[in-house]
C-alpha cells in the first residue's frame, strides 16, 4: 500500500506526478490561498508525509493529532514555522530546502539594496504620477553603493553570496556571525567584527541570519541607534529579527536613512502597518527565492526529501 501524503499548496504538475508515482496524494488545490487550519488538522490525522510551506504552523497541537506522521518536508530554508523539538520528540523527521535558493536570494537581497539606495520605486512612482516636470540638481538623490561599506549579519551561504556581489561594487565588507570563517575571510577579503562595530561602521547593513530565539529582535532601538544617519538596513531573512516598532521610529526620526524589507513579523503584512506609511521604506512580499527556476528546484528538493524518508532512506536535508 502506498504511503499517504498531504501537500498544503498546489505545486507544478511535474512535482505532483513525481510524488504520485510512489504515494497516495491529497493536496490543497489553491495556489494563492493557504490551506485552512481546520482542513490541515483533519488531513494530518490520515497521512505519513506532509509537504508544507512557511505559511503552515506545524505546532504542538497539530502534531498531537498526527499519529502516523513520519516526515514534514518544508519547502523553504527556514523552518521557524515548525516546532522542531516537538517533532523530534515524536520521531518525526523534518527537512528543508537549502542550497538551491542561495544565489537567487542573494540576487534579490542586492537588488533590494540597490533599489532602496537609489530610491527606484519612489522614482518610478514620481514619473507615473506626473510629478516629473523638469530636471533639478538634487531631485530624487540617493546613496552611492560603489565604494561603500557593507555589513553582513549572518555569514551563511546567502551571506557569502551577497558578499561576493558586493566585491563587484568595490565595497568593503564587514561581517558578524556566531563563528568566524577564516576561509571566507581570505577568499572574499572580508573582515569579522563584533555586531556593535559593524552597525557603527556600515553604510548598508544586511540581515541574513536565521530566525532563532537568540536572534529574535536582534536589531532593536539600541542597535539602530548605533547606525549612521545615512545608513540603510536591508532584511531578507525573517521579520522577527528586526523589531518593527524600533525600525519605524528610527526611519521616522531620521536615525537611519532608509530600509528595505522582504519580510515582516506577521505575513502577509497588514496594509495599515505603520511601516507602510513611510516614504523611506522599500517593501516586497517575501520574494527572496522567487525565480521560476529556483522555486521549481525547491519543490523538487522538498519532494525528494519527502520520498526518501518514506522509503526508509536518509533525506538529503534533515533538520531533525
Amino acid at each position: 500500500m502506498k504511503p499517504k501524503v498531504y501537500i498544503t499548496r498546489k505545486l507544478p504538475g511535474a512535482i505532483i506526478q513525481q510524488i504520485q508515482e510512489k504515494c497516495d496524494v491529497r493536496m490543497w488545490e489553491e495556489e494563492e490561498v493557504p490551506v485552512p487550519r481546520e482542513v490541515l488538522e483533519e488531513e494530518i490525522k490520515k497521512v505519513e508525509g506532509l509537504l508544507c510551506l512557511l505559511t503552515e504552523q506545524i505546532d504542538r497541537s497539530l502534531l498531537e493529532q498526527a499519529d502516523n506522521l513520519r516526515v514534514v518536508a518544508n519547502m523553504a530554508v527556514g523552518y521557524n514555522n515548525i516546532e522542531i523539538d516537538e517533532a523530534k520528540e515524536r520521531g518525526i523527521i523534518v527537512t528543508n530546502t537549502p542550497g538551491v535558493l542561495t544565489e537567487t536570494t542573494a540576487d534579490l537581497t542586492f537588488s533590494l539594496l540597490m533599489a532602496t539606495a537609489r530610491r527606484i520605486p519612489e522614482a518610478s512612482d514620481y514619473l507615473r504620477n506626473g510629478k516629473w516636470e523638469t530636471w533639478s540638481p538634487m531631485q530624487l538623490t540617493g546613496q552611492d553603493i560603489h565604494g561603500a561599506t557593507l555589513g553582513v549579519i549572518g555569514l551563511g551561504r546567502i551571506g557569502e553570496a551577497v558578499a561576493k556581489r558586493a566585491k563587484g561594487f568595490d565595497m568593503k565588507v564587514l561581517y558578524h556571525n556566531r563563528s568566524r570563517s577564516q576561509d571566507a575571510e581570505k577568499e572574499l577579503e572580508i573582515k569579522y567584527v563584533e555586531l556593535e562595530e559593524l552597525l557603527k561602521e556600515s553604510d548598508f547593513v544586511c540581515v541574513l541570519t536565521p530566525f532563532t530565539p537568540e536572534t529574535e529582535n536582534m536589531i532593536g532601538h539600541e542597535q539602530l541607534a548605533l547606525m549612521k544617519k545615512s545608513a540603510i538596513l536591508i532584511n531578507t531573512a525573517r521579520g522577527g529579527i528586526v523589531n518593527e516598532d524600533a525600525l519605524y521610529e528610527a526611519l521616522s526620526n531620521g536615525e537611519i536613512w532608509a530600509a528595505g524589507l522582504d519580510v515582516f513579523k506577521e505575513e502577509p503584512v497588514s496594509l495599515d502597518h505603520p511601516l507602510l506609511t513611510l516614504p523611506n521604506l522599500v517593501t516586497l512580499p517575501h520574494i527572496g527565492s522567487a525565480s521560476i527556476a529556483t522555486r521549481m528546484k525547491m519543490a523538487d528538493l522538498a519532494a525528494t526529501n519527502l520520498l526518501k524518508v518514506l522509503e526508509g532512506e536518509d533525506a538529503p536535508n534533515n533538520v531533525t
